[in-house]
């Protein structure tokens, strides 16, 4: 690929870097934080709380949009498996559930990380369980994904894979340590426009090549009639597929995706760190409100490139064995954007890695920091807690280098699936803490532990014996329990671990007693508080705005629609 880009794409994507490498520098000497010699905890960790809603609603999408997400969902595209789009949409809906109910507590109590809130709701024991898990889920579903995904960007410009990945890790790297939060949410401000407008690029062009988006259609709708193993053009989009459906049944999507919803958008310190650098509620809630808005484009600029792909194989336009989808994005960009176009689509690649990537890097890092190191040393100066940050993010990466193989083999259903199927495993005992927790002031400390570590073995185990069986190093008899548990769709079985620990934490805490008023007050909706606290404003509006996208969507990408 390299020997088919031209000095301007050169030039744009070492500009590119210029730019990132910049505001990195910038920050570390003081910039964004009143002019500061030195970076104290606050700023490194988050961003000196002062942050407006446009920088915390392009960082919220930038970190999100790493490239993991754009290569599975346009290799969705290209598979024709659309209701993979249905987690880019139902994150809208989340993101209110995020600026409405969950930030007002968050901003109130003051706190720096997730786990730290759990202390204040619940006990030390929940805060230590959430923060291992934290750290151990960054490492096997973001930090070691998005360099996996990043390797891949860098193979189609013929650059081997574990260079790729070393280039991603130290590139990003080098900035993280050097600005902190800050940083990364300041250069996920310019991320966020720089890949969108690369992937829009894709869109343009790739439509043009076929010649319009009827001209798309009548390719896929030939491709189904002389091969009857193609999907017809309704099945690309479509997002809702029947409850027999073994991967995305319309059930699993309503009930169960909101769960792994919940759980990364609404208490996973990656994305709700970025609430709290806010400098008030209101900045933060709008943030969220702007980021539920820019979740739907993925759908026309991720997804539908990957169906453009799949056309312009079918026609003989594009390079790519389909046995690989998840390079259909990268294969265009090499294929057909003119010069220019080209260097500011890969930048959009990198953009979307790089943001993911900072993001996964600061958010582990404050977790160590503030959640071990600190309670362990609570009297260390603000220049020991940010040195240990630093090491703390280097550790990480080496580690995540190493379940890189690993990753191979759960990927059979490509990025995206992988991503979601492990979520699915280990997210619903800690959404029903929280979200249970908020409501139900009888909820006790002793059942929120039982249930987290209940759970997490229930999820762990369901993992571990997918994948020994996929490796062969179990057999599982057909009709035996284990072969039950295994057929259960990952997104029912994420409603149904949902469920039973929710359940669970309710049944123990009714044994036990009911924490005190004084230590709920923070961190629980009180009598008489209204737990939805909308009211007619700008805010207001918007969200019933973004509601009404997310409903028009739903309908346009079903069989009552264009599916």
């Amino acid at each position: 690929m390299l020997a088919n880009m031209s000095p301007w794409d050169l030039s744009i994507i070492a500009a590119y870097f210029g730019v990132v490498l910049w505001i990195a520098w910038w920050v570390s000497k003081g910039g964004g934080s009143g002019n500061k010699k030195e970076l104290d905890s606050t700023d490194y960790f988050l961003a000196g709380k002062n942050e407006g809603w446009f920088v915390i609603g392009a960082s919220l999408f930038s970190s999100n949009i790493g490239s993991e997400i754009i290569l599975g969902v346009s290799g969705a595209g290209a598979r024709g498996e659309m209701p993979q789009a249905n987690f880019e949409i139902l994150a809208s809906l989340i993101l209110i559930l995020l600026g409405w109910v969950f930030v007002p507590f968050y901003l109130r109590t003051g706190v720096y990380t997730m786990p730290e809130f759990l202390e204040k709701r619940y006990s030390k024991a929940c805060r230590n369980y959430l923060s291992v898990v934290s750290i151990v889920a960054y490492v096997l579903t973001k930090i070691s994904l998005i360099i996996f995904s990043g390797a891949l960007v860098f193979e189609t410009m013929g650059i081997p894979f574990w260079t790729g990945a070393i280039i991603t890790v130290f590139a990003t790297g080098f900035y993280t340590v050097l600005g902190g939060l800050r940083a990364v949410i300041y250069t996920d401000m310019v991320q966020a426009f720089i890949l969108l407008a690369g992937t829009a690029a894709v869109t343009y062009f790739g439509l043009g090549q076929l010649g319009g988006w009827d001209a798309m259609i009548d390719v896929i709708a030939t491709a189904a009639a002389e091969d009857q193993t193609k999907l017809p053009p309704e099945d690309f989009f479509n997002l809702w597929r029947p409850f027999s459906d073994t991967d995305y049944p319309w059930t699993g999507m309503l009930f169960g995706a909101p769960i792994l919803g919940v759980w990364y958008w609404c208490t996973d310190q990656f994305i709700v760190q970025r609430t709290l650098s806010a400098k008030d509620i209101s900045n933060a809630r709008k943030g969220t409100i702007f980021a539920g808005f820019l979740k739907l484009l993925p759908v026309f600029l991720f997804f539908v490139p990957g169906v453009i792909g799949y056309a312009l194989v079918q026609k003989g336009m594009l390079d790519l064995s389909l046995d690989n989808p998840d390079q259909v994005l990268p294969a265009m960009i090499t294929g057909f954007l003119p010069v220019g176009i080209k260097g500011i689509a890969i930048a959009g690649l990198l953009a979307a890695l790089m943001s993911s990537l900072s993001s996964a890097f600061n958010s582990s890092s404050t977790l160590f920091t503030i959640d071990f190191y600190r309670e362990s040393r609570p009297n260390a100066s603000e220049k020991e807690l940010v040195r240990v940050g630093q090491i703390a993010t280097v550790v990480l990466v080496l580690v995540s280098l190493g379940w890189i193989p690993f990753m191979r083999t759960l990927m059979g259903g490509g990025i995206f699936h992988y991503l979601q199927s492990i979520q699915a495993y280990i997210s619903p005992p800690i959404a029903a803490v929280f979200l249970l927790g908020l409501y139900f002031r009888w909820i006790n400390a002793t059942g929120a532990i039982v249930a987290l570590w209940t759970g997490f073995g229930l999820g762990i185990f369901r993992l571990i014996t997918e994948f020994m069986s996929k490796e062969g190093i179990i057999a599982v008899s057909k009709g035996s329990i284990l072969d039950i548990l295994l057929g259960i769709n990952f997104l029912h079985f994420a409603l149904i671990l949902f469920l039973f620990c929710g359940i669970l934490m309710m049944l123990v805490s009714k044994l036990g007693t009911q924490q005190s008023d004084e230590a709920l007050r923070l961190t629980t909706f009180q009598p008489g508080e209204t737990p939805f606290k909308f009211k007619v404003s700008l805010d207001g509006l918007l969200t019933i705005a973004l509601i009404l996208l997310v409903l028009f969507l739903w309908i346009l990408f079903s069989p009552w629609g264009i599916g």
